[in-house]
């Protein structure tokens, strides 16, 4: 499904998102992994067969989430999705800035999701093919144990039978030693590895960013100059025919435009040329304006991930609301029936009233 990469830092996919990770304290609400949106990319480990999924924010890592077959990504909202890692005992979740980015990383994660079980049953089987004395000798340790669990302990005395005995039990101590002291060089190895990575992805990432800034600066700073040169070429043009203008009107000659006609082109010259002025000191100003323009843009989608959450907030309490006030028109609805009964009843009782008067009236007649 995926090619297996030479060079681990190379990314199978790639998203901008904001990060979050859920409160420890009282697993419900969220906190912000990152302060800006960051890149979170999909990785895959060749040497280990191992797919990952990483996101560094300054010079921190702010995700690395090794990706199981267990695992499951959720999206609970149009733009929000969450998935859960046992082994850094935590939730992570994505802000993505539209829907369409959400459904791709969620599409990613299942593709890479199942990629992982695939690789992991093959990196089983290259284990075994590898490592066939383990594997043979695993299920003839076992059969040894039961035979000696079963049958009767032999009883001869520096005979053969003794011999064999005390050299089975020896190796099978040698071999459990062996197997302890690969695992644990493996998992040593495997703790230095990871941390050596991350380290590794974190360096990477900041060099990234270093060179587009730089590039991104290099570009801006040309372009400036080429602008800021045609602006001065104009304004040398634009003052030359001031001149030329300030001598004519110094020195009129026969045939030309009067005066005014002079001051008046001279005029909307000179608002021509403050006009550039201004420009330029735009153009200026223009490079602090774009990071306080970046500043408010996150700001502003920070601002807009707290108001999704607390409208979510407000719809599940309409919803309350609404079943809370059903249930109280249905107990007025029953209590208006009983009401009503009880009304009938007594409005048969005081029928009855009246015609025990009535036959009161008459006996007493």
């Amino acid at each position: 499904m995926y090619p297996i990469h030479r060079e681990r830092e190379q990314p199978i996919f790639s998203a901008r998102a904001h990060v979050f990770q859920i409160d420890p304290a009282t697993k419900r609400n969220w906190l912000p992994a990152s302060k800006h949106a960051v890149t979170v990319s999909f990785f895959y480990d060749a040497n280990r067969s191992v797919y990952r999924i990483i996101s560094v924010g300054g010079t921190k890592a702010v995700i690395n989430s090794t990706i199981t077959p267990n695992m499951t990504f959720t999206k609970t909202s149009q733009k929000f999705g969450q998935w859960a890692d046992s082994r850094a005992n935590t939730v992570y979740g994505l802000g993505f800035s539209t829907e369409q980015q959400l459904q791709q990383f969620a599409e990613q994660f299942k593709e890479i999701k199942e990629a992982a079980r695939l690789a992991r049953e093959k990196s089983q089987e290259r284990f075994e093919l590898a490592n066939p004395a383990l594997s043979i000798a695993a299920p003839q340790l076992s059969q040894e144990l039961s035979e000696d669990r079963h049958s009767p302990p032999l009883l001869t005395v520096n005979g053969p039978g003794e011999e064999k005995l005390f050299r089975s039990k020896s190796a099978e101590v040698e071999l459990t030693a062996e197997k302890e002291r690969v695992k644990k060089m493996l998992s040593e190895g495997s703790m230095c590895e990871i941390n050596m990575e991350a380290e590794l992805f974190t360096l990477q990432d900041s060099n990234a960013k270093l060179v587009a800034a730089l590039q991104e600066a290099n570009s801006s700073v040309e372009q400036w100059k080429n602008q800021l040169a045609e602006y001065e070429q104009e304004t040398d043009r634009l003052r030359d025919q001031v001149a030329e203008l300030e001598a004519q009107l110094g020195h009129p000659a026969a045939g030309q435009p009067d005066k005014e006609e002079l001051s008046r082109s001279l005029e909307e010259l000179e608002a021509l040329l403050r006009a550039k002025d201004q420009e330029i000191q735009s153009l200026q100003s223009k490079k602090t304006d774009v990071g306080e323009l970046e500043k408010e843009k996150e700001e502003a989608i920070l601002r807009l991930q707290d108001l999704e959450r607390r409208n979510v907030e407000l719809e599940n309490r309409v919803h309350s609301a609404e079943k809370t006030l059903a249930s109280s028109r249905e107990e007025q609805e029953q209590a208006e029936v009983e009401v009503r009964r009880v009304i009938e009843v007594l409005d048969i009782k005081i029928g009855d009233l009246k015609g025990l008067r009535k036959s009161l009236a008459k006996l007493v007649d």
